[in-house]
């Protein structure tokens, strides 16, 4: 193992490793917002509001993110009406091809996990908000979301880190996050074991700090709940 190497381009393997949690960050937060109302409407008791929810997921988990990342970033650009459009400049740019592929997969497993959390909401609580004479909305708002919300935050985690570690196929489309980075570096040293061991340990990092700040997350949201009782 070449320590000198890693030591070398570990200010470029951070590099990458920013934008890799830039790039998880946006999609993780700005799906969870897309998620929130497609869970909801999944969970309705009317077909005709989980249709629609319904296929935007099925899509979106049927299929990988491979590619969709592909048929963002190459298949837009097959339409002129797309080329011509005030949204080409940002189209035709990786960074957002590959923001705008990791929001909307990630979108459709948050949903499905919003859904399953509202459903498993106990019934009991439902019937008490409503017998205090709480409309729909507002049970929805002041009982059924914060309540969902614990239950589901820690399968939320787990999407959190599994789109860590999808991240690296943003490398596909020419982005220089950790894994492009790396694939750079090395086609410059030809080492690719130390940098990829490199690379893992930036990986391992990440997680481990994520799972901290989730666990932390699911204390706090726990001794809320006990001091609600």
């Amino acid at each position: 193992m070449n320590w000198d190497v890693i030591i070398k381009w570990l200010p470029r393997l951070a590099e990458g490793a920013q934008l890799t949690l830039e790039l998880v960050g946006i999609a993780v937060l700005v799906g969870l917002l897309i998620a929130i109302p497609l869970g909801m409407a999944r969970s309705s008791r009317h077909w005709y509001v989980r249709a629609l929810p319904f296929s935007y997921i099925f899509f979106f988990r049927g299929t990988p993110l491979l590619l969709q990342l592909f048929l963002v970033y190459y298949g837009l650009a097959q339409f002129d009406v797309i080329k011509q459009g005030p949204l080409w400049p940002y189209l035709r740019d990786p960074y957002w091809c590959a923001l705008i592929a990791m929001t909307m997969h990630t979108s459709a497993y948050i949903a499905e996990i919003i859904r399953g959390a509202i459903q498993a909401v106990p019934p009991g609580e439902v019937e008490a908000a409503r017998s205090l004479g709480m409309t729909r909305a507002q049970t929805m708002w002041h009982i059924i979301l914060p309540r969902a919300a614990r239950i589901g935050l820690p399968a939320y985690s787990n999407e959190v880190i599994l789109m860590l570690k999808a991240s690296s196929l943003a490398s596909t489309i020419t982005l220089l996050e950790l894994t492009g980075m790396a694939r750079t570096i090395i086609a410059r040293t030809y080492l690719p074991v130390e940098i990829f061991f490199a690379a893992g340990l930036f990986y391992l990092v990440m997680t481990f700090i994520l799972v901290q700040i989730f666990r932390w997350l699911e204390r706090k949201l726990r001794v809320d709940a006990l001091q609600a009782r």
